[in-house]
């Protein structure tokens, strides 16, 4: 395998419990950074209709999805809670101009996002389990019973090997927003070679 030119660019999997705000932090920094052409906010693909809340995803059915896998069209994709999700293989294209690419990843997938992604960071939301139990009731996705058994799963570590940034988001949206925020600032700052 050749080396890894030095202007490629790094992809950042938010990863965390449901409940933890990473749909919340990953809109605020994209609003925040707006006007930069060198960091990119990628729209999953699931099989969950568009109209079913939380995130801002493409729905595909799971004939498309599949359709999709079969050519190659996925960077990187996984099965959880029923569902099918996955990253576009275009993410590729701004890596190689040197960019960041930001996306909701998953825990249960992150060897599989350090397959394809040669430079990656793992943000890592977390939050106090009385402010995830307050979030996901407060969704109304899930039913009572649903939101004590994704609490009783605990918290995921992430796996050692992986450089990772962990962010409480148990107060105000805007400090961890912020964190996040100066987080991708700084990555191209680090591979400008700005201090």
């Amino acid at each position: 395998m050749s080396p890894l030119p030095e202007s490629f660019g790094t992809f950042v999997a938010v990863v965390g419990p449901s409940g933890a705000g990473k749909d919340s932090l990953i809109s605020y920094a994209q609003r925040r950074l707006a006007g930069r052409p060198d960091i990119h906010f990628v729209r999953r693909l699931i099989t969950r209709d568009s109209e079913a809340g939380g995130e801002d995803h493409l729905a595909v059915s799971a004939e498309d999805f599949e359709d999709m896998r079969e050519k190659g069209g996925f960077a990187v994709h996984w099965d959880a809670h029923g569902l099918r999700y996955g990253i576009p293989a275009s993410v590729k294209n701004k890596l190689a101009l040197g960019h960041v690419v930001v996306a909701n990843g998953s825990r249960s997938a992150l060897d599989d996002f350090a397959e394809a992604f040669p430079r990656l960071l793992v943000a890592n939301i977390v939050a106090r389990a009385d402010i995830l139990a307050h979030r996901l009731q407060q969704r109304g996705r899930e039913g009572e019973a649903d939101v004590s058994k994704r609490l009783q799963r605990g918290p995921l570590a992430i796996p050692e090997g992986f450089q990772t940034v962990t962010i409480d988001n148990s107060g105000a949206l805007a400090d961890a927003g912020e964190k996040l925020t100066g987080i991708l600032v700084n990555l191209l700052a680090e591979r400008n070679g700005v201090a």
